[in-house]
């Protein structure tokens, strides 16, 4: 059943920084790759939104309500709220996931 898939305000920030980061440091051209893997991935979790899983961090909390989907380096965290996805995260996984997730998503 596919999901609809929607970004919270917190999500298009992350996208909004990872826009300006990768377009200060790299080739404009990469920008748009990144994006357009970010988008794919989404698309994808419309389709399936169960097949994400479990962030370890979360788990480590014996927290189960958020799954992840990845393009590396980025993670991309979400919840299924009946048939809506909502994005919560949209990070570099090299970054302290643990603090981040901690902050954002159980404060």
């Amino acid at each position: 059943m596919a999901s609809s898939v929607r970004l919270t305000e917190a999500a298009r920030r992350d996208l909004q920084e990872i826009y300006d980061f990768v377009a200060e440091h790299d080739a404009p051209s990469k920008t748009e790759h990144v994006l357009e893997q970010i988008e794919k991935v989404l698309t994808g979790l419309a389709e399936s939104p169960e097949r994400g899983a479990h962030p370890k961090e979360l788990l480590a909390l014996g927290i189960r309500g958020y799954r992840q989907l990845f393009f590396k380096p980025y993670r991309i965290i979400y919840k299924v709220t009946g048939n809506v996805t909502y994005v919560m995260v949209i990070a570099d996984g090299r970054r302290d996931m643990q603090t981040l997730l901690q902050r954002r998503l159980l404060e």
